[in-house]
């Protein structure tokens, strides 16, 4: 049996294996168990692989990989997103560099550079994907644009389009001047800034007075085509039916009154521009008001601004502010902060704008998606997302579809030049069924990236053809994904599956958090904060990095990215290896085929009964979605259980002669706890794990399709994990003395031990251990009442006093000098902490982390003091008595 080497080298290891993984065709669904399936949220061709990205896809990989060797038929679909905004802007930036505008190519050239530039970048986000261990059938894998998934999206707009839950009309939208296109009102990022707001002085037409209205746009008021003041407010009634004068235009516009406006917010009296507000456009609808455009696509002010046209939208605001001024009609200027929308794609501000539009009619299709989640049949973990879901589809307004962009999905819509006819249609019409004409033109938008996302779960697999692997595996068990993207992409698709599919898209939506710098503070590549997956993975190898991701990570919550939890996976990793590798070393030609598990001796008996309840707890952890805690349990139970305790205690058997019942019983034993822990650390640590697996005799193949664990009752012995418990207690404590009295490691003491119960013969049993891991020459063993010897130092547990008498641990007086100075250092540094955390400057100006960090010293320092203080009396004592 080959060995392995001295030093697990993950780099090389890792592409091995995958490589291996990926030409044996082992990610795609096996065997005749039930289906799971899993669709991969789509990252943007235009993406590179984040720390976000990497929690995800741990996450997603964690669960293909145990319901696959649970024996399940498991399918996790990968693919890619053409993210229209980000992809256009992209490539349009690469056509600056070289000195070519977008609109100089035109529409056919521009997209043609757009697909050259997805078929030699959009790959690289799924190759680090592959870095990272991801498991996914990527024979399977999908792009949101390709043929299958473009016909898809045709069929399902011609459908809703048919049921009349699709509609063109004006309507005001949030606009991007920079990106000059429309967005969705959640892809609308508020930001709270420090801003102004303005009263400006409004005269009345007839000359007996003035209004004044308060705004934060100013430049806005170029397009306002009334004043409104609420019904209820008794300060303004006599207003109403007036006229009033726009000021700098010159231009008359009613006094209205409208239950919407707030008597609290400036003067109680708002301007109203139905082109430039949503709330606005509502009351203009109300009233009949006329919409004036007084701002274009670019943010541009148009003809309609009047002497401000061609101004840009920031330039028109200082000139409008300043002729206010010179007219004496700028009332005054207060400080005021507000929330202002900004493009989530370049975080330039939007401006809202009426346009023509294709919007989906939201209401009909939120009433079932409501009561999926409501009745239970998706169902968000953390529960507590529920609320966040609901609240948000009840209160939803139609979504505005269409983009003023060249890469994406064209509508299927057709303009007769002829007649106006418009006509929907899958491929392109040869002429207009209203007149004949074949001078037909297409919509030149593109619809919502989020269109064809909202179709993932089950265009993926065929839709709109019923293909076997729809009805395999839709709909799928699971969706793992971030918080940010619930009304993004989790609702549309429940809302889409429910329409077209007549059920929900799957059962249980995992929600994740982001993943935070050190600080507590959202990674940013630009801020100096961002942390390179990659870079990690070439430091430390993947499985460290999933282990650091998913220790202590919580559903739902932010987590902090911690170097720590990377270098404790790499040790967690070492630790493993070095353990099998001494199993291996210790092997000789020994056979497990044919053994039965049936050992004598009590560590054997402890450690398979124990890993009966490992295989419980962890499957139950995965059943639970506790993902922190099956890494936490799988942790402990391998370094410590697994190598602390069960190795060390079977070094005597395994160094007895060679096919001796002993040895062969202990290999037995290592050779099956070794194999039952390498299968439950797989699904987070699925490299390591397979390289060891390889190495053990037995472990030919993959072990990502070796049996998942099931508990053994017939394994379970109670008797010897109390045994075990006693014997571990008893041995901690005289470790802990040692540790506390400074006794050197190779230095061997005396024992006494007094018992309170009938735990003689377990001690006895236990004599050898005791010697080797507690460093015990040796004991004594006493009846609970008899007598203790003085200046001595003892510890119970579970029924026990062990006693270690002082003479001849140490020199005392050397003791005592060592413990004299530590104590008065260690009260220095007492007194520094104090000192530090007395200071009201520190305390409430330094970093929430320093603070803290002092204040968790304080406490350990208080405790480490009154442990220094127990031992220096004790030594004092026992100098002082001569003994």
């Amino acid at each position: 049996m080959e060995g392995l080497p001295k030093q697990y080298d993950p780099h090389q290891v890792e592409k091995k294996l995958y490589q291996e993984w990926e030409e044996n065709n082992y990610f795609a669904p096996r065997g005749n168990g039930q289906s799971y399936t899993i669709p991969m949220p789509p990252p943007n061709i235009t993406g590179e692989l984040h720390m976000g990205h990497a929690l995800n896809n741990t996450l997603q990989d964690i669960l293909t990989r145990w319901r696959r060797m649970a024996g399940d038929r498991v399918l996790w679909l990968p693919g890619t997103d053409h993210a229209s905004i980000a992809t256009e802007a992209r490539v349009a930036a690469t056509l600056k560099e070289e000195g070519i505008e977008k609109k100089e190519l035109g529409r056919e050239e521009f997209l043609q550079r757009v697909w050259e530039w997805k078929y030699k970048y959009g790959g690289m986000i799924t190759e680090q994907l592959r870095r990272l261990g991801s498991s996914c059938d990527w024979s399977r894998e999908r792009f949101t644009m390709d043929e299958g998934l473009n016909r898809a999206v045709i069929e399902a707009f011609i459908r809703l389009y048919n049921k009349e839950l699709i509609y063109r009309g004006d309507y005001i939208v949030n606009w991007c001047p920079y990106c000059e296109t429309t967005l969705s009102d959640i892809e609308v990022e508020h930001e709270e800034k420090d801003g102004h707001l303005y009263h400006i002085r409004y005269p009345l037409a007839d000359g007996s007075g003035e209004l004044i209205i308060a705004t934060t746009r100013p430049e806005t008021m170029l397009g306002d085509t009334a004043v409104a003041v609420n019904p209820e407010d008794e300060r303004y009634r006599g207003f109403v039916g007036k006229k009033i004068i726009l000021p700098l235009l010159d231009r008359e516009i009613p006094i209205i009154s409208d239950s919407y406006v707030d008597p609290e917010f400036g003067t109680g009296a708002l301007k109203i521009t139905p082109g430039h507000d949503p709330n606005d456009f509502e009351v203009g609808r109300r009233h009949d008001l006329p919409r004036i455009n007084a701002m274009d696509e670019k943010g541009i002010m148009t003809e309609a601004a009047g002497p401000y046209a061609g101004l840009d939208r920031y330039a028109a605001r200082k000139k409008v502010l300043a002729d206010l001024e010179e007219k004496g009609l700028l009332s005054r200027v207060e400080d005021y902060e507000h929330a202002v929308g900004h493009c989530y794609r370049c975080d330039q501000e939007i401006e809202p704008l009426v346009s023509k539009q294709w919007f989906v009619k939201m209401k009909p299709l939120a009433r079932p998606a409501i009561q999926a989640v409501q009745e239970g049949d998706v169902c968000f973990v953390p529960e507590r997302f529920d609320r966040i879901y609901l609240q948000w589809m009840e209160e939803i307004r139609d979504w505005c579809i269409s983009r003023q962009l060249w890469w994406g999905h064209r509508i299927p819509v057709w303009y007769c030049q002829g007649c106006e006819k418009e006509i929907v249609a899958r491929e392109e019409p040869a002429d207009c069924p209203k007149c004949g004409s074949d001078e037909l033109e297409q919509d030149p938008d593109v619809l919502d990236t989020w269109f064809s996302s909202a179709l993932w779960p089950f265009s993926t697999l065929g839709w709109p053809e019923n293909t076997q692997d729809l009805q395999s595996f839709f709909p799928a068990d699971v969706l793992v994904t971030a918080r940010d993207i619930i009304f993004f992409w989790v609702a549309r698709m429940i809302f889409s599956s429910l329409e077209f599919m007549d059920q929900a898209p799957f059962d249980d939506v995992l929600i994740h958090g982001l993943i935070l710098d050190t600080d507590g503070k959202k990674m940013s590549k630009s801020m100096g904060t961002g942390i390179d997956p990659l870079e990690v993975i070439d430091d430390h190898g993947a499985d460290a990095l999933r282990f650091a991701l998913v220790n202590g990570f919580t559903l739902g919550n932010d987590n902090r990215f911690r170097h720590e939890k990377v270098e404790a996976g790499r040790n967690f990793t070492n630790k493993l290896w070095n353990a099998a590798r001494f199993f291996l070393m210790n092997l000789g030609d020994f056979d497990p085929s044919g053994r039965q598990l049936n050992p004598q001796d009590l560590p054997s008996r402890w450690i398979l009964s124990r890993m009966q309840t490992w295989t419980e707890v962890i499957d139950e952890h995965l059943k639970s979605y506790r993902f922190s805690d099956y890494a936490r349990e799988i942790y402990e139970y391998i370094w410590n259980e697994f190598c602390d305790w069960y190795i060390e205690m079977a070094k005597p058997a395994l160094q007895a002669e060679a096919k001796s019942p002993e040895k062969e019983e202990t290999l037995t034993v290592l050779w099956h706890v070794l194999g039952g822990l390498l299968k439950m650390l797989h699904p987070i640590m699925p490299f390591v794990s397979e390289e060891i697996w390889k190495a053990l005799p037995g472990g030919e193949g993959t072990i990502m399709y070796a049996p998942w664990p099931r508990p053994n009752k017939d394994l379970v012995d109670r008797e010897a994990e109390e045994e075990m418990e006693t014997l571990q207690s008893v041995i901690r404590s005289i470790r802990n003395i040692r540790q506390e009295m400074n006794i050197p490691p190779g230095r061997k003491v005396e024992a006494k031990f007094f018992l309170e119960g009938d735990q003689h013969e377990l001690l006895k049993k236990g004599k050898d251990y005791l010697n080797r891991l507690a460093g015990i020459s040796e004991y004594s063993l006493y009846t609970w009442e008899q007598e203790r010897p003085e200046h001595a130092v003892s510890a119970v547990t579970r029924g026990i006093e062990v006693v270690l008498p002082l003479a001849g641990l140490m020199d005392l007086k050397e003791e005592f000098n060592r413990l004299e100075k530590k104590k008065e250092k260690l009260e220095q540094e007492m007194e520094r902490v104090e000192k530090q955390l007395s200071n009201p400057g520190f305390v409430n100006n330094a970093p929430g982390h320093l603070v803290q960090k002092e204040k968790e010293k304080r406490e350990a320092f208080k405790a480490d003091y009154e442990l220094l203080c127990k031992r220096y009396r004790q030594v004092k004592s026992a100098l002082e008595s001569g003994k």
